[in-house]
């Protein structure tokens, strides 16, 4: 089944242009293979190995600056965006056209509006709501899902008294490909996120059958995300809590097998919904050396620091990924909600609730009969705790990028990065324009959308 619909989730870069003659040549072909029924729309977004569960922006991963490679290793590298966002270059791409990070996320956004399209032509049996519901609730969680991703890399952060000025992503809502992309808001673009997550909420199942799929606690642990990103602790706190009224599952990492390449299980007990990263070579080199303040933060009671990394001739590699191989999970699981959960009782001064969700989370993470529960005397100290415990647990899933762009707004946890290459050193000041990545040049030429500022 998924054969059958591949075609349907082609390259999808011209998609931002009003037409193509490469589309058109195309279109005749659909006609062969037009999705009518609910197993095909079903197919359609069970293809997670070629559209909806892969991709995942990770240029952002390369900019925190939680790694190091070699002056040789850099040499090496592929793609020119992965040597260029390694040092902030202003331009990453030097006329690379094939920017993933980019093209799989609007190959998403088309598929999803493909199946929302489709799915409201069809009429379902008594016997068949549940799934029709699953099916369009999943569609707008995916388009959510992408939507998020793709604001965390090419538009600004959020800022509630810039936010309706300030440029925002192509918001695509229907699978018409001869319809010009502009750019939206970052208002409009987070509105879009939160009205599809809503409305998935209605419609998706509690438990899922397969962690590819969105589920309830999916969408709850989206909003939390989305909501935390924008500042609103309140309804980040309100959305973390009902994702973990249903989905609270924890690894005991006690149990892992430390002598495993990679220790941790692929759609473990946490995993809440499955998604892997761009698979970038960077992250699977040899001479890739975590950071070494982040590599020191961790106690050596804490289990990871030997199961998230792993030394290689000198350099600490990172082998913690809920992928359970080189590729970075980029999904959604419970340590991230709980983290959340932490970080806004903390911002709302509720300092001993903080806290008793950290040490949750953390006494599952160190070596049995170690851990003495943290305490805060203060609201500000247990923030301080939090925010370097959220960088421990989520190194590497995507996550840092988007926490040194909204950390940046606050004096106490803005950081200047730095990385040397080649006796050079670069560096990336908070709030720099930087942080904003530029959209490919092919998409720019193709719909005349202005491009970020650099």
């Amino acid at each position: 089944m998924k054969t059958k619909f591949q075609i349907i989730s082609f390259f999808i870069l011209l998609v931002t242009s009003s037409c193509s003659k490469g589309w058109l040549d195309v279109k005749p072909q659909l006609s062969l293979v037009v999705p009518s029924t609910i197993e095909d729309y079903q197919a359609i977004l069970d293809n997670s190995s070629a559209i909806f569960n892969i991709g995942q922006p990770a240029l952002g991963e390369i900019c925190s600056a939680d790694f190091n490679i070699s002056d040789e290793g850099w040499d090496a590298l592929y793609t020119n965006q992965e040597k260029y966002a390694y040092i902030w270059d202003k331009d990453i791409y030097h006329g690379s056209q094939d920017v993933g990070d980019w093209d799989i996320s609007y190959h998403q956004v088309f598929n999803a509006n493909v199946v929302l399209e489709g799915i409201e032509k069809v009429k379902p049996a008594i016997s068949e709501v549940a799934q029709w519901n699953g099916i369009k609730g999943s569609a707008l969680f995916f388009r959510a899902f992408a939507f998020y991703n793709l604001l965390q890399v090419y538009a600004k952060t959020y800022d509630s008294t810039t936010a309706n000025t300030d440029l925002g992503i192509p918001l695509r809502l229907n699978a018409d490909v001869n319809i010009k992309s502009v750019r939206a808001t970052v208002q409009q673009s987070y509105n879009q996120v939160i009205s599809d997550l809503e409305q998935s909420l209605t419609l998706l199942p509690v438990n899922p059958l397969y962690k590819s799929r969105p589920s309830k606690p999916a969408a709850f642990a989206m909003l939390a995300k989305t909501y935390l990103v924008m500042g609103d602790y309140s309804r980040a706190l309100v959305y973390a809590d009902s994702c973990l009224q249903l989905f609270s599952a924890l690894l005991d990492y006690n149990a892992l097998d430390t002598a495993a390449r990679y220790p941790i299980p692929k759609l473990n007990n946490e995993t809440i919904f499955y998604s892997g990263m761009t698979n970038y070579a960077i992250f699977k080199r040899s001479d890739f050396n975590v950071d070494s303040s982040l590599y020191n933060s961790y106690d050596t009671n804490d289990l990871r620091r030997t199961i998230f990394f792993r030394n290689v001739n000198g350099n600490m590699n990172y082998r913690g990924s809920y992928e359970q191989s080189g590729v970075l999970f980029g999904g959604l699981a419970t340590d991230e909600i709980y983290l959340i959960r932490a970080e806004c009782y903390a911002r709302q001064g509720n300092s001993e609730k903080a806290m008793d969700n950290l040490n949750m989370l953390l006494k599952s993470r160190w070596k049995s009969g170690t851990f003495v529960p943290m305490t805060a005397a203060t609201a500000q100290e247990a923030l301080s705790t939090i925010l370097l415990e959220r960088r421990k647990e989520l190194c590497f899933r995507g996550i840092r990028w988007s926490d040194l762009r909204r950390l940046n707004k606050d004096k106490a946890f803005a950081v200047v990065l730095k990385r040397t290459l080649k006796g050079t050193v670069y560096e990336l000041q908070p709030n720099s324009p930087e942080y904003v990545l530029p959209i490919p040049d092919e998409v720019i030429r193709l719909s005349n959308m202005q491009q970020n500022v650099r």
